[in-house]
């Protein structure tokens, strides 16, 4: 007796599952987090969407995760890397882009923005992200094309800390705990710019797992 085989892997990708952030578009962490799965973490995926880090640099400097999903093969990152303040995008392993600012931040309280307008609709599109400190842009990049379904199926959300693989193995190894004080993270979604298409495909994906 050989049992039914399912090599259904994009419909069970797509599926839907219980999620504690469907429907929200603000979410703010006050202390480390680690290990939050895909499906709970804030879905920047096709949308527009800010993340802020509210720091407190101690004398000497600091360095470490504020803010990562995903890993070595797919996912993004903002940390500080020798005090500068960093974004890595990682496009499934195919392609990084990267955002860095010139100055490393001196003692005291800082405020890191990175903020991407996306360039909907249709998933898959680029978008233009912008890098600031204290309200000031630091560094700017239009990319062309952004992860289309999902970041990651193996990888984590971690707020303070990376728990698995790095973004960019060439800026640091895990866990790469932030150094100085994280008084706030707050990441802001945008509407869903996936267009009727999407969700039709993305419906009937759906359907014939439930089939």
């Amino acid at each position: 007796q050989v049992l039914p085989l399912d090599n259904s892997i994009i419909e069970r990708i797509l599926a839907p599952r219980p999620s504690a952030t469907a429907g929200r578009t603000e979410f703010t962490y006050s202390r480390e987090v680690s290990g939050v799965p895909d499906g709970n973490a804030p879905n920047l995926l096709t949308r527009s969407f800010s993340i802020t880090a509210e720091v407190e640099i101690p004398k000497g400097g600091a360095e470490g995760m504020l803010n990562t999903l995903g890993g070595r093969f797919g996912g993004y990152g903002l940390y500080l890397v020798k005090g500068k303040p960093v974004f890595t995008y990682n496009l499934l392993a195919l392609e990084k882009f990267r955002w860095q600012g010139a100055q490393a931040l001196t003692a005291g309280k800082h405020t890191i923005l990175f903020d991407f307008k996306y360039d909907g609709p249709g998933m898959g599109k680029g978008g233009t992200g912008v890098l600031s400190v204290d309200g000031k842009e630091v560094a700017s990049k239009t990319i062309p094309h952004t992860v289309p379904a999902i970041m990651t199926i193996d990888e984590s959300f971690d707020v303070g800390v990376d728990t698995r693989t790095g973004v960019e193995d060439k800026d640091y190894k895990p866990p790469f705990r932030f150094t100085g004080k994280l008084d706030k993270l707050t990441i802001k979604l945008g509407p869903s710019q996936m267009m009727a298409a999407d969700q039709k495909a993305k419906a009937e994906a759906i359907a014939r797992v439930n089939d």
